[in-house]
């Protein structure tokens, strides 16, 4: 005979895990106090959820973790840690919907989350492999991505329930963090030289780029309305595997040119909005008035 057989045993031992649980806590709540939010209802409700909190909080490990690796010179495991933090970003916020667990301070603990492992990592990891020796210039283009991530994150924010969901205005600060990170990953992986002249050039005017990106109204697909339950044809589940393969054969080249395409669909997709006539929507322009005058004349 299991424990399964005895449903009664399980509540007894998580009341007491419970129990055990409040105890240690009780200390430290009685200083720091609890958290109330006003749900739906207008009730307040205490606590906070912990799974996608769990998530958030290794998010945010992972970016704090990018600035020490990149402080001490490893920025081999700075770069990869801006990417763990990125999966793990898209992880949380796709978890507390499905497990219905969303609130108001997992939205905002989430954006701080992101300000660090998106906004201040990424300028710092690409500061200290190339930018050090570039004094003042150096760590302007590093605070211009900074500030701009700021503005990217607080603009998302404000226009939240307004915005269309499948599209993102101006490049989401994941992105920007993952090709400033793949940068620095790629210049790691094959030995280039960070403190020369020119690549000081490239990675400050890859900064300012970036931060131009986030705050620009360019639209970029989301893909948070992809249905990952739905049925999809066969040949997109191979279209997978070949990417996935080309990621696996060589990481940073691979996760770099995918995020430089996605940084590039913006603008293209501005110029093909906003410049390219489409032909269906040209006019013929009516004839001068000059000329008509001469054809009733001949007429």
């Amino acid at each position: 005979m299991n424990a399964q057989d005895h449903p009664s045993t399980q509540s007894d031992s998580s009341d007491e895990l419970e129990r055990a649980a409040e105890t240690f806590e009780r200390p430290l709540a009685s200083v720091i106090g609890d958290y109330q939010e006003v749900g739906t209802d207008s009730k307040p409700t205490r606590g906070v959820f912990l799974l996608p909190n769990m998530i958030t909080t290794g998010a945010l490990f992972a970016g704090f973790y990018a600035v020490v690796a990149g402080m001490q010179q490893d920025f081999y495991a700075g770069s990869v840690a801006i990417f763990v933090a990125m999966v793990l970003d898209g992880l949380d916020g796709r978890i507390a919907r499905l497990t219905n667990t969303t609130s108001a301070f997992g939205a905002e603990y989430d954006s701080m989350s992101d300000m660090v492992s998106f906004g201040v990592a990424p300028a710092l990891l690409v500061f200290n492999w190339s930018l050090v020796t570039a004094g003042k210039a150096g760590w302007v283009a590093a605070f211009i991505y900074t500030a701009c991530a700021a503005l990217r994150l607080a603009r998302f924010n404000t226009q939240l329930a307004s915005s269309d969901g499948r599209l993102f205005t101006g490049l989401a600060s994941p992105a920007a963090a993952a090709l400033a990170a793949g940068s620095v990953w790629l210049g790691q992986h094959y030995g280039l030289a960070a403190d020369e002249p020119l690549s000081m050039l490239l990675h400050g005017a890859m900064l300012v780029s970036l931060g131009f990106l986030m705050i620009s109204n360019f639209p970029y697909q989301s893909f948070k309305k992809i249905n990952l339950f739905a049925r999809v044809p066969f040949v997109r589940v191979l279209l997978f595997l070949l990417v996935l393969g080309l990621v696996a054969l060589n990481p940073p080249v691979a996760l770099w040119t995918l995020f430089f395409a996605y940084a590039l669909s913006g603008p293209m997709q501005h110029l093909r909005r906003k410049v390219v006539v489409v032909p269906s929507t040209v006019t013929h322009a009516e004839p001068h008035s000059d000329e008509k005058q001469t054809e009733q004349t001949l007429q």
